[in-house]
């Protein structure tokens, strides 16, 4: 189950975001996952709300098997993923000088059609959405592991998209789940396999980031949010 997942299955796991991150992280999100449910939103939260066409939540996959990629991505070349969904299309930036077995096994992904009729899970209010998860609960994945640790230098500052992990697993794991920082800084440590950045507007990131959530503050948007089709450009 990925440490980034905060689903009622996670959450029954006691898995929990904040520990995955800093002293200053666990207290931030310790804080925004207190306090009982509200039906109300702020004017802001029902803009962003609206943005979002509303669409059937896709039926959960069986467990997947498939095989891990062999092929790379040439580091001469801009990749840029496209992800349409039902608030609009964001563009990611893979970065393969830094990260070529995790941009490599995301881009093979892609290619499948693994990502279509995926949701995003997960929304952590100012912090970060995930998703990628064939079963739609925080708990699925390929069936396949890349190991690949990022630079110690890395920062999840806006913008970042990253592989999330269980917390047994080893720095730089990854399987499909994948995340976007919304936060300017998230403050986690270089244990998350580096994927790349969004390119263009953060709006769509922004939009998902703001919906209401069950529990509020962090966990599955109230509406779902599905990845209709992830496609992938080379120049």
């Amino acid at each position: 189950m990925s440490c980034l997942a905060a689903t009622a299955a996670a959450s029954v796991a006691g898995l929990a975001l904040g520990a995955c991150g800093t002293s200053t992280t666990r207290a931030r999100v310790a804080s925004a996952d207190s306090g009982a449910r509200t039906t109300s939103t702020s004017s802001s939260t029902t803009e962003q709300t609206e943005s979002c066409r509303q669409v059937g939540t896709p039926a959960p996959r069986s467990a997947q098997h498939i095989r891990a990629p062999t092929h790379a991505l040439n580091p001469a070349r801009r990749y840029v993923v496209t992800l349409a969904t039902n608030c609009g299309a964001i563009a990611i930036q893979l970065d393969v000088r830094q990260a070529p077995r995790t941009t490599a096994s995301f881009a093979y992904l892609v290619g499948r059609g693994f990502y279509d009729d995926l949701t995003f899970h997960r929304v952590a209010a100012h912090f970060v959405i995930q998703g990628g998860d064939p079963s739609g609960d925080g708990s699925g994945g390929p069936g396949y592991t890349i190991v690949e640790r990022p630079p110690a230098s890395v920062r999840y500052t806006r913008g970042t998209v990253a592989m999330a992990k269980a917390g047994t697993d080893p720095a730089g794991a990854s399987g499909s789940q994948f995340f976007i920082v919304t936060a300017r800084d998230a403050e986690l440590p270089a244990q998350y396999a580096l994927v790349g950045n969004v390119v263009g507007s953060m709006g769509v990131v922004e939009a998902i980031g703001e919906l209401p959530t069950i529990p509020p503050q962090d966990g599955e948007p109230i509406h779902s949010v599905v990845i209709s089709r992830a496609t992938m450009s080379e120049s």
